[in-house]
């Protein structure tokens, strides 16, 4: 009886050594991060990161960093952009004051060295702006007032040209963000924010060249962005959503999808996708996930 005992308790230990080495192996082998993924000199990386209802995107080419948004009020974007070894921000940008957009805006200039703060000019009468209002000051940083004509010169290889907003006098907020075209070689994306069909005539009107492979619709899919006319413009291969899933405001909405299936726009949305990685060299985009 005794080495029977000993021998089941050898045989359990073996099999619970053996199940440990096979469930290390099984999750080493998935990347649990995108720090997984490695970085290679003059490939540009786009994240457009799952904020759940919000924006939030980190651009990064050759050690630089650029983050547009900072999603809503919690320490997401903070975690995702640590995850990614990021320790700088060349930039930072705050689209427009709304919630979605800057709500994480205080854990960011807390965590991070920023070089440069970005946003349009208007203001918000809201505890989360007014949090930003004083980090911002805490940090010594100072607004740089950012409109249409702007460059942002975060690499000499890379065109970042700001499309809008065109002037200071909105009703609506969302009018408000600064939208911006980056190239790359051959390839191109375009960034809108929450910008509506008001602030994408006048991005036409002013003749931009906004033709671009990879489109982050604005405002989160809504029916009141993403006309006709600036899809046919813009004309991308690719189309982002981000955007919360089962949200409360009907996003992204299904004459939005519609537009984007009539065109064979290949759509992915953050929703159902969470986040993607887009890379390119220049020449080619791909998914990294």
């Amino acid at each position: 009886m005794k080495i029977n005992k000993k021998l089941l308790t050898f045989s359990l230990t073996a099999i619970i050594i053996l199940l440990i080495f096979f469930l290390y192996i099984f999750f080493s082998c998935i990347p649990t991060s995108t720090s997984k993924i490695p970085y290679r000199k003059d490939y540009l990386r786009v994240h457009y990161i799952d904020v759940g209802q919000g924006d939030s995107i980190l651009i990064q080419f050759n050690d630089k960093n650029l983050l547009i948004d900072a999603g809503c009020n919690n320490k997401k974007v903070q975690r995702y952009l640590k995850k990614c070894g990021v320790k700088r921000l060349n930039y930072l940008i705050a689209t427009h004051p709304h919630d979605d957009h800057i709500g994480g805006m205080h854990y960011i200039i807390d965590e991070f060295k920023i070089d440069k703060f970005l946003a349009p000019k208007a203001t918000n009468n809201t505890a989360t702006f007014k949090n930003m209002l004083i980090k911002l000051k805490e940090n010594n940083l100072k607004i740089t007032t950012t409109k249409a004509g702007d460059v942002i010169d975060l690499d000499p290889k890379l065109n970042i040209f700001v499309v809008a907003p065109s002037n200071f006098n909105y009703r609506n907020l969302n009018n408000y963000s600064i939208v911006v075209k980056l190239s790359y070689n051959k390839t191109s994306f375009l960034f809108c924010g929450d910008a509506e069909n008001l602030s994408e005539d006048e991005i036409l009107k002013e003749g931009y060249n906004i033709k671009s492979d990879i489109l982050k619709l604005g405002h989160h899919g809504s029916n009141t962005s993403s006309s006709k006319n600036f899809l046919d413009d813009v004309n991308p291969k690719i189309a982002i959503i981000s955007c919360g899933k089962n949200n409360d405001y009907g996003h992204p909405h299904k004459e939005t999808l519609k537009k984007l299936k009539t065109r064979n726009i290949t759509t992915y949305r953050t929703d159902l996708h969470g986040t993607i990685i887009l890379e390119t060299n220049g020449t080619k985009i791909i998914k990294r996930q």
